[in-house]
């Protein structure tokens, strides 16, 4: 278990240090001093020309030459990058960016407000870009659900299985809320030390983790394990409960791993660091504690952990 602690920190101390992405080109000032040429501007951008944006406001003024006149766009309009441009004189934004929404439909749009505005049309964008921005809601919804229902069965008197408290017999529910731990600490590094890196792969996203640096690779592992963890747990949660039981189980579930993605992802990021081993080893323990099942009901033979009411079948045990 010590030497488990050891390699998680040297994990999370090598992702720190290998998470930049490589510069796409020079950023050298070209020789005539000018700043508003291309290969001067495109590098420092976290997308690029032809880049793929659809609009969120209700509507988008772009700006045409000589910047007296302007065209709307409006929610749901795709746009596409065409060109960069600098305006040293702009003290709001010397960024500009010209995107088109069809041949008739060009214009500017400092680029500050453009990016928003907008989205990139890719689905894995479009996730980033709604979780990150509503994932608070969800929580509360979810959390509410399970307190009002909590509620509710513990005055019937009703026996329901949760998360650390009453589990299921099975190493995925564990499993699966210490991988959620991980990737929320991941990201919680990442918006931390290199932000950038996040941007570059908001406007670029893959599901390669060898195409990213190595911080972002290990993000993406923690979610895919995440997903296949997630869909064995469901089998064997469906296998041993009732459905109404699992109903209530996934609920508390839910919540619990919600819970622990907020708390890993705005708490100070060493704290995460100290939160994530310690919670690694809880973890652990439950894990190796999962098999020990010294009793049996009997009256439906299901395992047990202690005597007293099955939480199978409900029948009394002494």
């Amino acid at each position: 278990m010590q030497k488990s602690k050891y390699i998680l920190i040297l994990l999370l101390l090598v992702g720190i240090v290998a998470c930049h992405y490589r510069p796409a080109a020079s950023t050298d000032m070209p020789a005539d001093g000018k700043t508003d040429s291309l290969p001067a501007v495109v590098p420092e951008r976290a997308y690029a020309l032809s880049s793929n944006f659809e609009v969120e406001a209700d509507t988008l003024w772009l700006h045409q030459l000589p910047f007296m006149d302007s065209v709307p766009v409006v929610r749901g309009n795709q746009l596409v990058v065409a060109e960069f441009d600098v305006h040293p004189q702009d003290s709001v934004d010397s960024v500009w960016v010209k995107v088109a929404r069809d041949q008739e439909t060009i214009g500017w749009i400092q680029e500050h407000e453009l990016l928003e505005h907008i989205v990139p049309v890719d689905p894995i964008s479009r996730f980033i870009h709604l979780f990150s921005s509503s994932h608070a809601l969800p929580f509360f919804l979810i959390m509410a659900v399970f307190c009002v229902w909590f509620v509710y069965r513990a005055i019937r008197k009703k026996q329901i299985k949760l998360i650390g408290l009453n589990d299921i017999d099975s190493v995925f529910p564990i499993t699966l809320s210490l991988l959620m731990a991980i990737a929320a600490t991941l990201y919680n590094s990442i918006q931390h030390f290199v932000p950038e890196t996040w941007m570059h792969y908001y406007y670029d996203p893959t599901l390669n983790p060898f195409e990213v640096p190595f911080i972002l690779g290990l993000f993406i592992v923690c979610v895919g394990l995440i997903l296949l963890v997630g869909v064995a747990m469901l089998d064997d949660l469906f296998h041993q409960t009732k459905l109404e039981v699992a109903f209530f189980y996934l609920v508390g579930l839910a919540a619990y791993c919600i819970f622990l993605y907020i708390f890993f992802t705005y708490v100070w990021v060493y704290a995460a660091y100290v939160c994530l081993i310690a919670y690694t080893v809880w973890c652990i323990d439950r894990l190796r504690k999962s098999d020990k099942y010294p009793y049996a009901c009997g009256a439906c033979g299901a395992k047990m952990r202690t005597k007293g009411i099955c939480p199978h079948c409900g029948a009394l045990n002494e």
